[in-house]
């Protein structure tokens, strides 16, 4: 037992863990180039080693080499010095040319002192030793050649000496200066010529490394956008997705079809993995793929198919060429390709290249290139589906599997916020009443309630304070309505009166039909009203002078009393400005309210046929998918024109008896700014109190429509 730990085999390090990920990324870059980019990468590969074996070759040649001449013994005896400068001569400068006075004068000696430039190019300065003096010559690119080809056999090539400059001495090298600075105009071509081949060839490296960063660049891009993530690298697991049970459920059968493959075989199922989400965006595609690439301990890659759409022919088409080069490396991998709804578009009549990339998309999505596509799921995501958009049929057939992902109902809502509640539980009041902040947030994805819990801390970090349910509700109304100030309002008193009655109107309307249900049930009133808050405040994102914040409807199926009272409290903010202010006193502040009043009753009208004998919908006659083309005939438009005139003298008749209480409740909203439903209720139970004792009072409080 004492030898087990040691059989096991030794975890691997960080450092193994680290190449292997850069060796995986430089496969995948391999994969996804060109035949021609493939071979230019293996010769230059193969080139490395040998070019730097040759270098060092040459080097070690070179230094045995400057050994061998730092040993080597001068012919003539001890102490010659047929290498070195002799100093001890008189240097003057000679006259003619070099080979004339060669040719006309005994030579004791011929020293060329030069110095290297570049590669075969070198700077000569000749000294001619004659009659105890060595005349100095800088010759020409011809006389030079000349001097060479002389120096094999004329007399004095047996007293010829080369001196490298660098080996002179100190003494020496000051009459050299003085010579470079006789001899500076009179340098040949081929000085000036070395000087700009180097700035040419440092230029030309230059230019070459630049283009080489370039490539790299563009390289590192490209593989950015294309990069698996392995499992290992998922952060969360399947368990965190709250409240999904019937889209989890869905998400099972594709893992136990995918491990039990060859079983699923010998039933005839051997079509690929191709799978597509749908539904409204926030509602967990993205993180249902990645924890099902954990489950199945599969790498994943992730891809906006928008980026799929270069604007170039073929472009699409060759990003998902390499896609699929680098999944069937892998063999086994999902692809995710998110924002997919073009590629769902029907064919044709579009651009060329948006065709393009749905055609590769379809023959990749058949698998029949290979066996090992069967191994690749493809994962792709939309936020329509084929009921909200017209899709293209040959490319839902690709998909086996369709998942369909909605928004959560209220206790999803109310389990999905506890959920991200409890990850900081430390820092939130205990016994939280949610009841607001789930009906505030009907019709909201899991994302929109995440953003709410993390807005809620970042506020409650900078007051101080825990989480409360304050605190969220004030998430909830910063993320759902955005941000609001009172100076753009404050300055406008007549704007902010007109607010006021405006919203009073909406707010009374909703509140006659609750206490009539509720038989003036104060707590099944504040349970159940539709109003949140009223605000004076101005809100930027709409360019509102004022808003209502109140919860949505929880009724999928309308009665058409929920949709007559619908449009008395839309009617209700116009109907108590022309109350208070009269008909010229109306604003275009109803504007919204008219716009959604004539859609719900041509929606009754036209489409459910209500206030007909017959139950037709006209409107699906003229749909066509854009609402600006409906055109209603004279029977409807005169039914709804009538309908709308009657609800909105309803609403006039049962807003007049509010007008003491909304006069009372402007001010208190003009004084506060806003109020929210439980102070609105409970000013209104003071008010009233207050005028209970009086009957002429009470017939005006407000009261009077109870039945």
């Amino acid at each position: 037992m004492s030898d087990e730990p040691n059989s096991r085999p030794a975890a691997p390090t960080r450092s193994s863990l680290r190449l292997k990920k850069i060796a995986s990324r430089l496969q995948d870059w391999f994969v996804i180039q060109t035949t021609l980019v493939k071979l230019i990468v293996v010769a230059v590969v193969v080139l490395i080693p040998f070019t730097a074996m040759h270098a060092v070759m040459l080097a070690q040649k070179r230094a045995a080499l400057a050994e061998e001449v730092k040993v080597m013994e001068v012919a003539g005896g001890p102490g010659a010095r047929v290498w070195a400068f002799d100093e001890s001569v008189p240097v003057v400068l000679g006259s003619g040319s070099v080979l004339g006075f060669l040719d006309a004068n005994p030579v004791d000696r011929v020293t060329v002192i030069y110095e290297p430039l570049m590669w075969n190019l070198s700077e000569r300065i000749i000294l001619v030793q004659s009659r105890g003096r060595q005349h100095a010559y800088y010759p020409s690119d011809l006389e030079t050649k000349i001097f060479a080809d002389k120096a094999v056999s004329a007399p004095w090539s047996g007293r010829l000496a080369f001196i490298p400059r660098a080996e002179l001495g100190e003494g020496a090298l000051k009459v050299f200066e003085r010579l470079d600075q006789r001899f500076a105009n009179g340098r040949p071509r081929s000085a000036d010529d070395g000087w700009r081949a180097v700035i040419s060839g440092v230029l030309s490296s230059a230019l070459m490394l630049g283009l080489l960063i370039f490539l790299f660049m563009q390289l590192r891009g490209q593989f950015k956008a294309l990069k698996f993530i392995e499992p290992g690298q998922v952060r969360g697991s399947i368990d965190e997705l709250v409240g999904m049970d019937d889209i989890k459920a869905e998400v099972a059968q594709i893992k136990d079809q995918y491990e039990r493959r060859v079983l699923y075989a010998e039933y005839g199922i051997r079509k690929p993995f191709n799978v597509m989400f749908s539904g409204p965006a926030g509602t967990g595609k993205t993180k249902l793929a990645s924890y099902l690439a954990k489950e199945l301990n599969l790498s994943i890659l992730f891809h906006s198919a928008a980026n799929l759409e270069t604007g170039y022919v073929a472009g699409g088409a060759n990003t998902l060429t390499r896609i699929v080069s680098m999944a069937k490396r892998r063999k086994r991998c999902i692809v995710f390709l998110d924002e997919a709804q073009d590629l769902f578009m029907k064919r044709g009549g579009r651009r060329k290249f948006d065709d393009d990339t749905a055609n590769t998309l379809l023959a990749v999505l058949d698998g029949v290139r290979s066996k090992d596509e069967a191994e690749i799921i493809w994962i792709v995501a939309s936020n329509f589906n084929s009921q909200s958009m017209e899709m293209d049929e040959a490319m839902l057939r690709r998909f086996q599997m369709k998942v369909d992902f909605r928004l959560p109902n209220r206790e999803e809502r109310l389990a999905i916020i506890r959920h991200y509640l409890a990850q900081r539980a430390d820092k939130v009041l205990p016994d939280l009443d949610l009841s607001h902040l789930v009906g505030v947030t009907e019709g909201r994805s899991p994302a929109d309630l995440e953003t709410i819990v993390n807005q809620a801390g970042i506020t409650a970090v900078q007051a101080g304070e825990m989480i409360g349910a304050d605190t969220l509700m004030q998430a909830a109304e910063r993320v759902l309505v955005g941000n609001v100030n009172s100076n753009t309002t404050d300055e406008r008193e007549r704007d902010r009166r007109i607010i006021a009655v405006h919203e009073w109107g909406h707010f009374f309307v909703d509140l006659q039909r609750e206490r009539e249900r509720t038989r003036d049930d104060w707590d099944r009133i504040l349970a159940d009203m539709k109003t949140i808050k009223i605000s004076l405040k101005a809100i930027p994102r709409s360019n509102a002078l004022g808003f209502v914040f109140h919860k949505q409807g929880t009724n999928l199926l309308k009665t058409k009393g929920d949709i007559e009272h619908d449009v008395r409290v839309l009617l209700g903010g116009m109907a108590n400005e022309e109350l208070f202010f009269g008909e010229d006193g109306t604003t275009n502040g109803a504007h919204n309210d008219i716009t959604r009043v004539t859609q719900l009753l041509h929606h009754a009208v036209g489409e459910m046929g209500m206030y007909r004998k017959t139950r037709l919908n006209f409107g699906a006659l003229t749909n066509d998918g854009q609402r600006s083309s409906r055109v209603l005939d004279e029977e409807t438009r005169g039914i709804m024109e009538a309908q709308s005139e009657r609800l909105y003298g309803e609403t006039k008749a049962v807003l007049a008896g509010f007008r003491p209480l909304t006069e009372h409740l402007v001010g208190k909203l003009l004084e506060a700014g806003e109020m929210s439903l439980d102070e609105t209720l409970a000013e209104i139970r003071r008010f009233e109190a207050s005028t209970a004792a009086s009957p002429d009072s009470r017939a005006g409080s407000g009261l009077a429509f109870r039945v």
